[in-house]
């Protein structure tokens, strides 16, 4: 088990194969050690998004890791599975705070799931459109 506490000082404890999803948590675990004692700081991520984070995580610890030539293919926006579809059914600033905790905490998967979330909400959509 791993414990995590976000910027808000929200702590929560978690398998370590859930936090390791994260690159930066990995490195983190693999440099200084996996102890429940010494919780892992993660300074630009909120509690609640550390929430959406480890759900994102959990239901998908399973999944393998796909070949490039599969992964190119699963650029095209639309295709997202229907529980990621409910996952980022968020309002926009919880979705663009899910992107960025996914950019700081290296997690590719939720990074892809984020932006082709937002390329589906401004396809076809003028400019003045997707200002507002």
């Amino acid at each position: 088990m791993v414990k995590l506490t976000s910027s808000d000082g929200q702590e929560v404890i978690v398998p370590k194969e859930i936090a390791c999803q994260s690159i930066l948590i990995k490195n983190m675990i693999e440099d200084v050690g996996d102890s429940e004692d010494q919780p892992i700081p993660l300074p630009n991520v909120s509690g609640p998004i550390l929430a959406k984070v480890i759900e994102y995580a959990t239901h998908h610890k399973d999944d393998p890791p796909l070949p490039a030539e599969e992964e190119a293919k699963l650029k095209s926006s639309e295709d997202i599975d229907e529980w990621d579809r409910e996952f980022t059914n968020v309002d926009q600033g919880t979705l663009f705070e899910l992107i960025l905790a996914s950019n700081y905490l290296d997690m590719k998967g939720l990074l892809d799931l984020g932006c082709k979330t937002v390329a589906n909400m401004i396809k076809g959509k003028t400019v003045e459109e997707i200002r507002k």
